[in-house]
């Protein structure tokens, strides 16, 4: 299945052969340091930058089906994001992966999102439009 909406995330973890539990990794835009004065122009035009995890969380599918529904829990965080990316977990047995069983892929996904390994992962915006990030 080609995913190319949320929703389409959610449909394919329900067609799994095992429950799926997603990770989401929340990430902020910013200017990375020692920046130049031309990567600070294409910034503050909506280009470059870099991408800082700032929040991280593990949802079972039925608990984020709704994407709006998402963004409105992540701002009872106080913490501002740009951008999520978003993998998942294969269960065993007809058993979903739990909370704890998340953390360290979570940590995984963080350290590789820092090191700009990101195309292991889906990408949204805040609108929830799906976002093709080149590394750069």
């Amino acid at each position: 299945m080609q995913i190319t909406s949320y929703q389409d995330l959610i449909l394919a973890c329900y067609q799994q052969h095992e429950p799926q539990r997603l990770l989401f990794v929340f990430a902020c835009a910013e200017l990375p340091t020692g920046h130049t004065e031309k990567q600070q122009q294409e910034f503050e035009q909506g280009g470059g930058g870099a991408l800082n995890p700032v929040l991280c969380v593990d949802k079972l599918p039925s608990e984020a089906e709704d994407f709006d529904a998402l963004v409105e829990e992540s701002k009872q965080t106080g913490i501002d994001w740009d951008i999520v990316f978003i993998s998942a977990m294969d269960g065993r047995g007809g058993f979903a992966p739990n909370s704890d069983e998340a953390s360290q892929p979570l940590r995984m996904m963080m350290s590789k999102i820092q090191s700009g390994m990101i195309s292991d992962f889906l990408t949204f915006d805040r609108e929830g439009d799906l976002v093709e990030l080149v590394p750069g």
